[in-house]
């Protein structure tokens, strides 16, 4: 059992992580911005450090700050929350590194898994289906046209390093391409430090469906069913239900079994989900 966790976020991430610790004994420490100084997340918790300015880039992005934090305080664990680090491998090495305990997956399996490109390349490998699409990034607006050309429109272009419906933009033409790829772009700079996005076929009416996995890290894993997570607002979860209304036990069976294979395959240790647009029938990675 930890003493004491820094909470690598703010908001209400943090918030939740700061109730379960106190629930457990833990003792917490935010970090913030000086523009949130005096937020509720910074005000709940046991200790507080100052870890920049207002632009995420040199704050809460702000790998060398964060451990530094750690280090004043004698943190012993980071929880990363969603969205910022959460699924940055450089920073969790960083902080295996260091000695500290990363409160999520592990570096390599962020690698295999964090980055959408390299998640999506080693699920195809592993057998499951994948939604067509660019091989691997797609670095200018030309590269980006010669994908739309093979794929076909609607694409969507997706932050490959996103998350929380960021760095994801819809191009249902050749019109709305060189908008959709910049603001992409932008979007993933800013909010994840990495601008690289890779392109998607956009299917129109899919349902959002996760297979919830656990893995033992010793190439044993099971699956716990699916969550139906279609009812959307700018690609976020707003309601979550399960079983799935659409979904029958066979097909449960069957794309279960082979999430749980897939992430038996590659040691994977902890909780997590495997996200699936559901259309026609038809599960696509």
């Amino acid at each position: 059992m930890f003493k004491k966790i820094l909470i690598a976020n703010r908001g209400e991430i943090a918030l939740r992580i700061h109730r379960a610790c106190k629930e457990m004994g833990i003792a917490t420490v935010a970090v913030h911005s000086t523009a949130d100084a005096h937020a509720m997340h910074v005000r709940m918790a046991d200790e507080s450090v100052c870890i920049g300015p207002p632009p995420a880039t040199q704050s809460y992005l702000s790998v060398p700050n964060i451990i530094s934090a750690c280090e004043i305080t004698g943190a012993e664990a980071i929880h990363p929350g969603y969205g910022f680090l959460s699924e940055n491998a450089a920073f969790v090495q960083i902080v295996e590194d260091h000695g500290l305990t990363f409160i999520g997956p592990t570096s390599e399996h962020i690698r295999l898994m964090g980055d959408k490109i390299t998640a999506k390349e080693t699920m195809r490998d592993l057998g499951v289906p994948c939604v067509p699409g660019s091989d691997g990034g797609v670095p200018t607006l030309a590269a980006a046209q010669r994908v739309a050309g093979e794929v076909g429109f609607p694409l969507i272009v997706k932050a490959t390093a996103g998350g929380g419906g960021r760095g994801m933009k819809l191009a249902r033409g050749p019109e709305d391409l060189a908008q959709a790829f910049q603001t992409a772009r932008s979007e993933a700079k800013a909010a994840f430090g990495n601008d690289e996005v890779y392109l998607e076929r956009y299917l129109g009416r899919p349902r959002h469906i996760e297979i919830q996995v656990f893995g033992d890290g010793k190439g044993n894993a099971v699956h716990l069913g699916e969550r139906d997570c279609s009812l959307q607002r700018r690609h976020q979860k707003v309601f979550e239900e399960a079983p799935s209304p659409v979904i029958d036990a066979a097909t449960r069976a069957r794309i279960g079994q082979i999430c749980a294979e897939a992430v038996a395959r590659i040691d994977y240790a902890g909780a997590g989900t495997i996200e699936f647009l559901y259309e026609d029938g038809e599960f696509f990675f």
